[in-house]
Order: C-alpha cells, then sequence, then structure tokens
C-alpha cells in the first residue's frame, strides 16, 4: 500500500506570519528559531495541543550509563542551567506565552524530569491553566544509576493540562480505555488507562539517522496524540528536537508545526519524515518480534472513533495489522 492510498496530503492553513519555514510538506511544517520569539507570533487560538520537552537543564558535567558504557550527560549549552530562579523564569515565559495560539479547549502536555518538571508544575499553575494529570512514563529498559548512590532514574513525568479551569478539553476516554496497547504491560484490553504507563525508550530503528539526547519513543507520542486531538487537528511542539511529535501526528492524520533553536535537529527531522513517508510506515525488527509491533504503519494507527462501534471497529483493524506483520 503506497502512501497516496493511505492518506491524502494535508494543507496545513495555519503558519507563523512572517516567518520563512525551513520545511513544509503535507501538514508538517519546522521553523527554525527561538521558542520565545516565535510562539508569540502564531495566530491566536490556532493550536488544539501544545507538546512541550523543554530543556531539562541537567547538562552539568555529570555522568549516565548508555549502552553499558560511561557517557556524559551534556546536551549543549542549550541545556545548561542558569541557576533555580533564571531556569523558572525560563520555563514560566514559554509557558505563558503558549496560552494566546491555544484554543479555548485545547491541551497542553509537558515532558520533564525532577530538574525541570516541578518548575513547569507551579508554572502551569500561576499562568492559569487547569492541570489535569501527572502521567508517569516509566522506563522498563531505563539505565542504571553508575554512582550506586540513589535510586535508578526510570521515569518521565507528563503533565497534561488545559488552557482554562472551565474548559472543555478533547479525551477519547473509550479508545484509551479498550483498546489493546501492546507496546505498554501494565495496560490491559477493557481497564481504565492509569496514569503510569510502561513504555521502552527508542528502539533502534527509530534513531537510524541519528538521536536527539532527550528523544521520545513514537509509541508514546502516538498514545498522547490519539488520547487528546481528532484528525486534523493541529499540534504545536516549541522544543521539536527529532520531531517525533511530529513523526506521529504525521501518521494519525493531526497536523504539526515544530520549532527548534537547532538546524541540525531540524535536519534530523525531515530525514525521518521522509523515511516512514518512503517505507509507508515505522521501521521494524520483523525477525527478532515476538509480539505485535508496538506502531502500525501509516493509515492503519487506530484514528477513526465514534460513540458506536468504536472499539470493536478498532479491534478488527489491529487484528489486520497483526496479521499484515506476521505476529
Amino acid at each position: 500500500m503506497t502512501c497516496e492510498h493511505i492518506r491524502s496530503k494535508i494543507e496545513l492553513v495555519i503558519t507563523i506570519p512572517g516567518v520563512k519555514p525551513y520545511f513544509k510538506e503535507d501538514g508538517f511544517i519546522l521553523y527554525p528559531g527561538d521558542a520565545l520569539e516565535l510562539i508569540p507570533r502564531l495566530p491566536e487560538e490556532s493550536v488544539d495541543m501544545i507538546f512541550a520537552d523543554p530543556p531539562y537543564r541537567l547538562s552539568n558535567d555529570g555522568f549516565t550509563c548508555h549502552a553499558g558504557k560511561r557517557a556524559s550527560v551534556n546536551k549543549g549549552k542549550w541545556d545548561q542551567s542558569k541557576g533555580v530562579e533564571d531556569d523558572f523564569k525560563f520555563h514560566f515565559s514559554w509557558i505563558a506565552a503558549c496560552r494566546a495560539p491555544l484554543k479555548r479547549n485545547g491541551a497542553i502536555w509537558i515532558s520533564g524530569t525532577l530538574h525541570s518538571i516541578y518548575q513547569c508544575g507551579y508554572a502551569l499553575q500561576l499562568s492559569g491553566y487547569k492541570i489535569l494529570n501527572d502521567i508517569a512514563w516509566y522506563k522498563p529498559n531505563a539505565p542504571p544509576h553508575l554512582a550506586a548512590r540513589y535510586f535508578a532514574h526510570s521515569h518521565e513525568t507528563l503533565l497534561w493540562a488545559r488552557k482554562y479551569k472551565n474548559s472543555r478539553h478533547t479525551f477519547h476516554y473509550r479508545k484509551m480505555k479498550e483498546s489493546d496497547w501492546p507496546e505498554d504491560f501494565l495496560k490491559k484490553p477493557g481497564r481504565q488507562m492509569r496514569s503510569v504507563w510502561a513504555i521502552n525508550t527508542p528502539p533502534a530503528e527509530e534513531k537510524v539517522h541519528g538521536k536527539h539526547p532527550t528523544q521520545k519513543p513514537l509509541a508514546l507520542m502516538v498514545r498522547i496524540i490519539l488520547a487528546c486531538t481528532n484528525p486534523g487537528d493541529l499540534v504545536l511542539d516549541p522544543f521539536t528536537g527529532s520531531s517525533t511529535t511530529g513523526l506521529a501526528c504525521w501518521l494519525t492524520k493531526r497536523q504539526f508545526i515544530g520549532i527548534d533553536v537547532e538546524k541540525e535537529y531540524l535536519d534530523l527531522s525531515i530525514k525521518r519524515l521522509q523515511d516512514i513517508q518512503r517505507v509507508g510506515g515505522v521501521r521494524t525488527r520483523r525477525a527478532r518480534r515476538k509480539r505485535p509491533p508496538a506502531l502500525p504503519s501509516r493509515g492503519q494507527v487506530p484514528i477513526q472513533f465514534d460513540e458506536s462501534g468504536a472499539v470493536a471497529e478498532f479491534m478488527k483493524e489491529l487484528e489486520e495489522i497483526r496479521k499484515r506483520a506476521g505476529a
């Protein structure tokens, strides 16, 4: 099945006035620059959802374990802490700026570790958002702690908030509850999706063109996109990195705007998008897989849900996906 058969082209109708895109194709647009400068230039109430993975400010010359080897935690100047007060001012500034382009019933997701997430949570509340959940993303394959003086860091926290305390956010409750999510051993079909998600860090096939130091797995981003948006919605990622958010949007027929100050990562984003466009979906290691694929191909992701027969329709489609995958 070709990409043309899977989905017709999406033309992004919302852009940043006066700013030339770094890349624009099929509802996927990237802008180079500082999020604090570009977010205020977006049209008011134009964005349905924001996912932000801001700098954690943990590049402190320390070390971690990567692939069984000692590795520096330094990611770049953009991730260096300038002190608690300055770090908070940064988080408050971009979070407050996100309110204007976010639609009245829109929502924002923020990912972080203990180094940043509490500041982000406080900034959300000061800015007038209503925090809906804090999700613990548990990483079953997280690296060990080399110093052996703390518990191993095996999770990140995701904050989900809506724009106003009395607004009506999008949440596909039945889709999350009834569907089968094979990438997460904690989620059982027919049970409510809870606030602890077990999803591995990005596999090697999601890094074939390079990697971002805080890259998120596609399985995580597809879940968030499916839970809180509808096909055709516009999603903004102001710290897009390698644009896993954008790839999830492309797979699920959402529009996407990504912003990043590092052109290196914008180039990586383009390579990743072109790769899934070329193969029609996500690369997998079929020979080694013993379970159904965590992510199906584009157009096979369960995106069409309504209140009548939604779950049955999804389960039928998922079974077809597994047959095609040889699971």
